[in-house]
């Protein structure tokens, strides 16, 4: 018997290229609707419930109603929206967040997929909280750059706009600096964190990439080999991990202006991890993914293909 998996909400920007990375898988049936009844709710839901596993690519909201669609139903869903990834019920969908994750994600009815941020947030600082390395208590500040893609399909409207100008913008755009953004609860919830980080999101004049830096204080780590210890923390709880890459220190004369590129990861399930020490005993933490890549969809596939109780990476590009 086929698997039949339906993306609900494959048009948007997480959903096409879902349906793109699933289009050439021969071990799955990706099933849709005709375009004329995308949008209709009788639709959607007989085929939500006519599903093996339905992945949700849509507005919290909407998300929510289809979780109470499959209440008493077979259907599996995977949740790429923000609606239940603290929600009572929900297994989160990070498979590298602890030993154990994946013995939750694989026979769960209900797996909330990661935000892009929250996860190289969580995947650099929870290690080094659970071996005692980084104080549970830190006050952390977090700077995020990402391409503009990760504002949806109206956002890259708006940056490809050749009127707005924003696609030759010769620097970054800070956003929500006023407002708690929306990954900041899955951020504490799964970190280990005991006080919400400063967060700086910014946006910049590339569809896709993702650099997240954390800049750490030496007042905030042990005294005595501050960078080793925390680059070998990382080294070690990723080290069989297929798609996180916890690159070796870089000598200070090899970085050039083009080293931290956040595209670098585009169009794969990557993450680099990166620990730079300063002399001063400080340390910046530095993650780089694709965030339609291991920060959306490839996360949305490597939870499919482990509820599937499948080969994790089928159909993934590291």
């Amino acid at each position: 018997m086929s698997i039949k998996v339906f993306i609900d909400g494959h048009a948007g920007t997480t959903g096409l290229r879902i349906h793109d990375w699933l289009s050439i898988r021969r071990d799955i049936e990706v099933v849709a609707l005709p375009e004329a009844l995308r949008k209709n709710k009788a639709a959607r839901q007989e085929m939500v419930l006519s599903s093996n596993i339905a992945i949700l690519c849509l507005p919290d909201e909407a998300a929510v109603e289809v979780a109470g669609w499959v209440k008493d139903a077979d259907t599996r869903l995977i949740d790429a929206s923000t609606a239940h990834r603290v929600a009572e019920g929900w297994v989160y969908g990070l498979p590298e967040l602890q030993p154990t994750q994946r013995e939750l994600i694989r026979p769960a009815k209900l797996v909330s997929n990661t935000g892009c941020h929250a996860a190289a947030i969580i995947l650099l600082v929870r290690p080094l909280v659970d071996e005692g390395i980084l104080m549970e208590n830190a006050p952390i500040t977090v700077r995020s750059l990402s391409g503009y893609s990760g504002g949806g399909r109206q956002m890259i409207k708006k940056w490809e706009d050749s009127e707005t100008g924003l696609s030759s913008l010769p620097y970054e755009a800070p956003y929500a600096l006023q407002s708690v953004h929306k990954h900041i609860p899955e951020i504490l919830r799964y970190s280990g964190l005991l006080k919400e980080p400063q967060f700086t999101p910014a946006v910049g004049p590339f569809r896709c990439g993702m650099r997240v830096q954390v800049p750490i204080h030496a007042a905030m780590l042990k005294e005595s080999n501050r960078g080793k210890d925390v680059w070998e923390a990382l080294k070690e709880r990723y080290r069989n991990e297929e798609f996180v890459d916890v690159l070796p220190p870089e000598n200070a004369a090899s970085v050039s202006e083009t080293t931290y590129d956040p595209r670098a990861c585009n169009d794969t399930n990557r993450i680099e991890l990166r620990v730079i020490p300063h002399p001063s005993g400080h340390v910046t933490l530095m993650a780089t993914l694709d965030n339609l890549g291991k920060g959306a969809c490839g996360m949305v596939i490597q939870n499919l293909n482990l509820m599937l109780g499948i080969t994790e990476s089928e159909g993934l590009l590291k």
